[in-house]
């Protein structure tokens, strides 16, 4: 059985040039690059304002800020103090866990 590849950033810009290319507007790869970095830029700017971004049915992206903490260094034992930190948690939406769930 052949091995299929995780897509990457790459595929997923050709897959949306592709599409867009039946619509005559002359989407780009530049164009779809553009999309995903000003998709970033919002996520990014809506995280730091009211630490929630939702794209709709797919995920919720919310800042978590996790305390300082003490930790254990793996290759000495050593025991260290973890600093605290503001981490993205990702709650996957339902309709994509349905999808998944019937796969």
């Amino acid at each position: 059985m052949a091995r299929v590849r995780k897509m990457r950033k790459t595929d997923l810009l050709a897959h949306y040039v592709e599409h867009f290319d039946d619509f005559d507007i002359g989407f780009r790869r530049a164009h779809a690059r553009e999309v995903f970095e000003e998709l970033q830029r919002v996520c990014h700017r809506q995280l730091l304002e009211t630490g929630e971004f939702t794209i709709p049915g797919i995920a919720t992206l919310k800042l978590h800020k996790r305390e300082a903490r003490s930790g254990r260094n793996p290759a000495t034992g050593e025991t260290i103090t973890i600093s605290k930190r503001s981490v993205v948690r990702a709650r996957i939406a339902k309709q994509l866990k349905d999808i998944v769930i019937d796969w």
